[in-house]
């Protein structure tokens, strides 16, 4: 009886086995230069559509961002409902308080503590694309862009760097000079060991 149920195992083993292996793609043979497959047999190509997704970032110039609009009052409002619970208020003192994320309000003095968005980011447009890519924190991705525009403005309005009625688009947000933009050097080498 022992033998019935071992050789029993051991067919169905088999079976499974085979069965598993008949429906694996068959091995790819062709390799590129470096010696890897061409294709491993998995996945597939992504569609236009899936990349326009994910391709939303944004330079330095303004170059990615999308059309709509925002200022200070609406970003406030969203501020207040989606930001503060993490970030703080910042109407109030919170030198003596820790929230979870960092604060984003400082004055705009290189020297001041801590670095924040007036103090140490060099381009606003790189305020707008962090905002749209990563926030909220339980939500990325999940604002619109008229939101992203108007927590920008916000956010530059509370760092003192934007005036609380000005509008901010695709064309005034690159326009934009930070305090901390010239704390940054541009690194132009070229290879090598060049230090500046």
């Amino acid at each position: 009886m022992k033998i019935k149920i071992v050789v029993g195992t051991v067919l169905l083993g088999l079976i499974l086995f085979h069965h598993v292996i008949a429906q694996q793609p068959p091995a790819l043979t062709s390799k590129n230069e470096v010696g890897h497959p061409s294709r491993f047999g998995f996945g597939r190509l992504a569609t236009t559509t899936e990349i326009a997704l994910w391709d939303i970032d944004v330079r330095p110039d303004g170059k990615g961002l999308p059309a709509g609009q925002g200022n200070a009052l609406k970003g406030k409002a969203i501020y207040t409902i989606k930001c503060m619970a993490c970030h703080g208020n910042n109407d109030t003192d919170l030198s003596k308080i820790k929230p979870p994320a960092p604060l984003l309000v400082s004055d705009t003095l290189a020297k001041s503590r801590p670095k924040a968005i007036g103090n140490y980011w060099p381009y606003a447009t790189t305020l707008f694309d962090y905002i749209r890519r990563s926030m909220p924190y339980n939500q990325p991705g999940s604002l619109t862009d008229n939101e992203v525009y108007s927590l920008t403005a916000y956010l530059l309005y509370a760092n003192k760097i934007l005036k609380q009625d000005q509008v901010l688009n695709a064309n005034t947000l690159p326009a934009i000079v930070m305090p901390a933009k010239k704390l940054f050097i541009m690194d132009d080498r070229k290879g090598g060991p060049e230090i500046k």
